[in-house]
C-alpha cells in the first residue's frame, strides 16, 4: 500500500497524479495507434502455398464450424450443452476467418461483461428475491392442485 511516504520532499500529491494521468495518456495514444495484428489462417505451411488447397481447407473449417453451431441450436431445445456447441463452432471458424474471430471476441468481451454484473450485489439480490417469488407462486399453484384434485393427473380427471 503506498502511503505517500516515498515521494520526494518537493514533489506534491497533485503533480504526482498529474505526471501519471500524462503517461497514461500517453500509452493510451500509443495503443491506439498500434496496429492490431490481421488475422491470420492456422492452416499448415503446405495447404496455405496452394491456393486451391488453402481454399478447400477453409471450405472444410466452414463446413465442420456449421455443424458444430447447428448441432449447438438442436441442442438449445434438446438436452445438451447448446451454448458451449455453438461458441465452440464459432471458436472452430475463428481460425479461419476474421469476421468470425471478431464475433467470438465480441462474444466473449460481452459474456464477460454479463458475469460481472450478475456478480453486483444488487443485481444478486433483485435474482434471489424473483426466484424466491416464483417459487413461492409455484409452490402456491402445486398446494392449491393438490387441495382441489389430489394425487391425480390431469389427463385422468374425471368430471368434477
Amino acid at each position: 500500500m503506498n502511503t505517500g511516504s516515498d515521494r520526494g520532499t518537493n514533489e506534491s500529491a497533485a503533480e504526482e497524479s498529474a505526471v501519471r494521468a500524462t503517461e497514461a495518456a500517453e500509452g493510451a495514444e500509443a495503443a491506439a495507434e498500434a496496429p492490431e495484428t490481421p488475422h491470420v489462417s492456422k492452416a499448415p505451411a503446405f495447404i496455405k502455398a496452394r491456393r486451391g488447397l488453402h481454399l478447400s481447407w477453409q471450405v472444410g473449417v466452414f463446413v465442420v464450424g456449421l455443424a458444430v453451431i447447428a448441432a449447438g441450436v438442436a441442442m438449445l431445445v434438446l438436452p445438451g450443452p447448446g451454448w458451449v456447441a455453438i461458441f465452440a463452432g464459432l471458436a472452430i471458424w475463428a481460425t479461419e476467418f476474421a469476421w468470425a474471430h471478431l464475433v467470438l471476441r465480441w462474444t466473449k468481451r460481452k459474456v464477460t461483461e454479463a458475469a460481472q454484473k450478475a456478480l453486483d450485489p444488487k443485481v444478486r439480490r433483485r435474482n434471489i428475491i424473483l426466484t424466491s417469488v416464483g417459487l413461492v407462486i409455484a409452490g402456491a399453484l402445486i398446494g392449491f392442485y393438490l387441495w382441489k384434485y389430489g394425487l391425480v393427473l390431469p389427463w385422468n380427471l374425471k368430471d368434477q
